[in-house]
């Protein structure tokens, strides 16, 4: 075909060859908000006579014989064989009455929906957003960054108070439950960041180890 065909892929292809329902229409989304725009149904004549005559067929067939058979496989190749021709034509139509749903962005080439569309700037309002549009959502970020800043603020704020110096344990010694730093332990009470201290050289024993690193003695 010489005419150039556009919406090369947003669009989908809703035909139907064979059948009652046999017929041409094409669905158009948008770009940018997949919104989509159907155009209006074109029945295909060859593919319901086709169906039409494939039923008569079949209900005399005690009849008609091979005949028959033969009747409804040339009308089959008859709806098959206009099918290319009837789509391609049907489809032209569908893409000038999609013109007047879809506008193409000039920076980016994209086809928009008239919601999705700068009439202004001719573009679409990724390239060229609404200004009234940005301006409030640039002020409800404005908000939140300060309100964050203040809720930090006031975290440091508590920080201070905090005690940074004892220590804590996540997860109990003695049943492994998961202590979130409190000090006693949720699941058998045991009381946690506890360090038993060596028996000789009153150093710190890490948990497990049966012997003193620093001086040698048994822990147990």
């Amino acid at each position: 075909m010489s005419t150039e065909i556009y919406f090369a892929s947003n669009y989908r292809d809703l035909c139907e060859q064979y059948g009652t329902a046999a017929g041409f229409q094409f669905e158009f989304s948008c770009w940018r908000c997949h919104d989509t725009w159907r155009s209006p149904f074109e029945p295909y004549h060859g593919g319901r006579l086709a169906s039409w005559l494939s039923r008569a067929i079949g209900m005399a067939s005690g009849v008609l014989g091979q005949v028959g058979s033969g009747v409804s496989t040339a009308a089959d190749g008859l709806a098959g064989s206009g099918w290319g021709s009837a789509r391609d034509a049907s489809f032209q139509r569908a893409i000038g009455k999609a013109t007047s749903h879809f506008n193409r962005c000039g920076r980016c080439s994209v086809y928009v929906c008239r919601r999705c569309w700068n009439p202004e700037q001719g573009l679409c309002h990724t390239c060229a957003p609404d200004t009234a549009g940005e301006m409030m959502a640039a002020q409800q970020r404005g908000l939140n960054d300060m309100v964050a800043q203040h809720a930090y603020d006031q975290g440091q704020k508590q920080g201070q108070g905090f005690d940074a110096h004892t220590p804590r344990q996540l997860v109990c010694p003695q049943c492994r439950t998961e202590a979130q730093g409190g000090r006693f332990c949720p699941g058998c009470g045991f009381l946690l960041a506890q360090q038993t201290a060596c028996k000789g050289c009153q150093a710190p024993l890490p948990e497990g180890v049966a012997f003193c690193p620093g001086c040698g003695q048994r822990s147990h």
